[in-house]
């Protein structure tokens, strides 16, 4: 089967060509192409995405990618007409996301249907960050995965809207353990990031500034005994649920702050010749850390909490394996502390190619034909708040 899928959920304007075969036992997926036009340069004057603009973007950069699938549309109308004919199904997201952006997806789908007259599915943004691992990766037997044997499963879906632990039973059957309670954890990236005065997007600027903390806490599992350079808070880490909550992580970076501008502007009034002004990049030295220490033991904070609670979810149901996925999997930090510790627990890690981690419509590709072959029609209309 062949699969043309939208993504449009936010930030992100993407549109694939996907080859899906194998069923819901034995799932393959071929990407044919896998093209995005990334919106960041335009929504990082705000600090964060707008969403009207986005969706002015999306409905901008739409047809631009689809002429990039199927070839411009002059004299070789023809023969594209031909290719599109070839398309057996085409999948859009309908949700959680962007309404504004949602719908410019939607819009442009149903118009795709209409034209070439092929069936339209509804795919859920969430399910296509749960199956990006499925999408083929070179470092990756074909053969390996996806095999029972990896069942039960643990799956942590970690994005800037979301941050799940799922139990999988099965590749379409699994049941929520937790979720957070307040900000998803690359909410909290975002957030932070803008308190630093990074730019937007916060997640990889945070762990880009992290990488020059002399902590070191950022790029390597901490051995016992060993501390960041500042010790905030790990919400939650302990309760017997699996929830998160990521907002107490934030205000404690706020007060650490705000401790360090007051403290800059008393030794301004007594040394006004002596105090060096906090710069992007590092603040003045009056015992507090830089910048980069900053960011460094705020990310190795959320590392330790998603990665405590998946370990402990994982012990506690048997898993086999675990499955990390959605935009916060890309995080460095996050992949080598959650692979280590699988590695000592015995316990098979997958994870999806960098260029999936993100939002990208071959995983809706992946998401429609699960939806398709399980006749879970989700309707063509946009839903924000759509849950997993």
């Amino acid at each position: 089967m062949k699969i043309l899928s939208i993504e449009t959920s936010c930030d992100e304007t993407g549109i694939a060509l996907v080859e899906a075969s194998g069923g819901l036992k034995h799932p393959r997926f071929k990407v044919l192409k896998n093209l995005i036009s990334s919106q960041i340069k335009i929504h990082r004057p705000f600090g964060g995405v707008v969403p009207n603009l986005a969706k002015r973007e999306h409905l901008k950069n739409l047809p631009i990618l689809y002429r990039k699938i199927f070839g411009e549309a002059t004299a070789k109308q023809n023969a594209k007409a031909a290719r599109i004919k070839n398309v057996d199904l085409i999948a859009v997201t309908t949700g959680p996301g962007l309404e504004p952006a949602l719908w410019a997806g939607i819009t442009f789908a149903k118009e795709l249907a209409k034209k070439y007259k092929k069936p339209l599915i509804g795919a859920n943004h969430l399910n296509g960050h749960l199956y990006s691992f499925l999408l083929p990766q070179k470092s990756v037997p074909r053969a390996a995965f996806p095999s029972p044997r990896m069942f039960p499963a643990i799956a942590l879906l970690v994005s800037g809207g979301h941050t799940i632990l799922l139990k999988m039973d099965s590749l379409t059957k699994w049941k929520k353990l937790g979720e957070t309670r307040d900000d998803a954890a690359g909410e909290a990236f975002d957030k932070v990031a803008r308190m630093l005065k990074l730019p937007y997007p916060g997640g990889p600027e945070i762990e880009r500034l992290a990488l020059r903390s002399s902590a070191e806490a950022h790029s390597k599992p901490l051995s016992k005994g060993e501390k960041p350079s500042i010790n905030f808070p790990r919400p939650m880490i302990n309760t017997k649920d699996y929830d998160f909550s990521f907002s107490g992580l934030k205000t404690s970076v706020f007060y650490y702050l705000r401790d360090i501008e007051a403290k800059t502007r008393e030794n301004v009034r007594e040394n006004p010749r002596k105090v060096k002004i906090r710069t992007n990049s590092q603040i003045d030295s009056h015992g507090f850390a830089s910048t980069a220490d900053i960011a460094a033991s705020f990310q190795q904070a959320v590392v330790d909490v998603l990665v405590s609670k998946t370990l402990r979810a994982a012990r506690e149901y048997g898993a086999r394996s675990i499955i990390l996925c959605g935009g916060v999997a890309a995080n460095k930090s996050l992949r080598k502390m959650l692979k280590a510790e699988c590695d000592m627990s015995h316990l098979t890690f997958y994870i999806p190619h960098n260029e999936y981690n993100g939002d990208n419509a071959a995983m809706i590709a992946a998401a429609g034909y699960f939806a398709h072959l399980k006749n879970k029609k989700l309707p063509a209309v946009a839903n924000g708040d759509l849950g997993i």
